[in-house]
């Protein structure tokens, strides 16, 4: 069951350009006829997403006789985590899925569920189901799902010609009822970068050897990350799916002549090398696209990550939270609930940096962008439904630090690989970790 099942009633006015009117749902004081309440807003994000949010933030001042917004803003949700924790919450927050345990542990959100549905925000169709349960504790929405980001493949489409491939009878990716090639498996995934090599100028691929780079393999084969996705006690990485997923996988990334040199990628990174046109593949975020759009030289699109069993990817997300600690709950509901419509969502989409948890936004040109680079954005609103969201650690730093290098040697060490050796010893470092083993008491005297 969803969330948003729980929920009295799901309005249909989901698409309101106006700020709503003050509403007044709690026992929290609200301001007189003719005083103003004044409200700040922390986000996070690139200068264009910020740039953007100050516009949503006017144009909801400029409609509000009574309540003013004030845009307060941090580099990244690290630094905005720190600020909440700290006891400095803005009235109405930005924070990453990620960082959800650490919040609600200190106890620093307030359920929006009641608020938002009373303010006529719709649960339903309006926005990703996935995106909005991904906020939800204990049966609570603590904050209402704003943009999603799944990890999907880049690719350079003129060192990969579908269209040639297939004509020379080559393993390629079907075409929808539109014409567009959105999914593949991994054979027409290595196919492809077998094609991007053959005349030696340029790379095939690069995945990161991460945690992450490899999740949406390993979800994808049936294979799993953890041992428990609600409370992990170790990675699960020998798990037979899981080592047969890698081992199909590896294949492909661990082939010499169609990826990357270690000192190619000590003199540009992989990304550099994708710019250039060096690269022909590599995994990403929505937030690549505004940089390669400006790269007039690069002619690249997008697909979803290959799938062996079934369709999976890994990715964040980021939501807008209400501060436990607010003294104005009734008008910070009122601003979140103008921040996640859609004219409001329509003006940070239009920077190509996000992907809106609100479904009429990302299904409209303003996100699809007919007749700009990927061609098929419609990739991510389609990878979300395969999205795998990670279990809420608050070791997570500590983890990849302890596994780190061993995965990273699973897919760059060029030695002899022992796949089900490396993988146990893999789990049994993350143990330290996620169950560490309680100091003995030394007897007393």
């Amino acid at each position: 069951m969803t969330l948003c099942a729980g929920l009295a009633a799901c309005s249909d006015d989901g698409g309101s350009t106006e700020p709503p009117p003050s509403s007044a749902t709690t026992d929290t004081p609200t301001a007189t006829p003719n005083e103003v309440t004044r409200l700040t807003f922390g986000a996070y994000g690139s200068a264009d997403e910020l740039e953007a949010f100050q516009r949503v933030v006017d144009a909801f001042n400029v409609g509000s006789t009574t309540r003013k917004v004030e845009l307060v803003t941090w580099p990244d949700h690290e630094a905005a985590l720190e600020a909440v924790l700290a006891g400095d919450a803005p009235d109405v927050f930005m924070a990453s899925r990620r960082d959800l345990a650490h919040l609600t542990e200190a106890e620093a959100t307030q359920p929006v569920s009641l608020l938002l549905d009373e303010r006529g925000v719709d649960f339903g169709d309006r926005y990703s189901r996935d995106a909005v349960d991904a906020f939800g504790v204990d049966g609570d929405l603590q904050c209402m799902a704003y943009s999603v980001s799944p990890m999907v493949i880049y690719y350079n489409d003129e060192l990969i010609d579908f269209d040639k491939m297939e004509r020379r009878g080559l393993d390629v990716p079907g075409e929808d009822t539109l014409g567009a090639r959105t999914r593949w498996n991994l054979a027409e995934f290595a196919a492809a970068a077998q094609f991007a090599t053959r005349r030696g100028k340029a790379d095939g691929v690069w995945i990161e050897p991460t945690l992450q780079g490899l999740a949406p393999f390993i979800y994808s084969g049936g294979g799993k990350i953890f041992d428990d996705d609600d409370e992990p006690t170790s990675l699960a990485l020998s798990d037979e799916a899981t080592v047969d997923a890698l081992d199909r996988t590896l294949a492909i990334l661990r082939d010499s002549a169609l990826t990357p040199s270690p000192s190619e990628l000590e003199e540009s990174s992989a990304l550099q090398r994708f710019r250039q046109g060096k690269l022909a593949m590599i995994a990403g975020f929505r937030d690549l696209v505004p940089d390669l759009r400006q790269r007039a030289e690069l002619s690249f699109d997008t697909i979803a990550m290959p799938t062996l069993e079934e369709s999976a990817t890994v990715g964040d997300i980021d939501g807008l939270c209400i501060s436990a600690d607010t003294e104005h709950v009734n008008e910070a509901a009122d601003f979140l609930a103008y921040a996640v419509s859609d004219s409001a969502i329509e003006t940070v989409t239009r920077t190509g940096y996000i992907v809106p948890a609100n479904t009429e936004v990302a299904g409209s040109e303003v996100f699809l962008g007919p007749g700009r680079q990927p061609l098929t954005s419609k990739v991510f609103n389609s990878a979300i439904r395969g999205m795998v969201v990670p279990p809420l650690l608050d070791n997570g730093p500590e983890l990849l630090d302890a596994v780190g290098p061993q995965i990273d040697d699973l897919v760059t060490d060029p030695g002899v690989l022992d796949l089900e050796q490396a993988t146990e010893e893999i789990d049994e470092s993350s143990k330290a970790v996620l169950s560490p083993e309680e100091p003995s008491e030394s007897p007393s005297e």
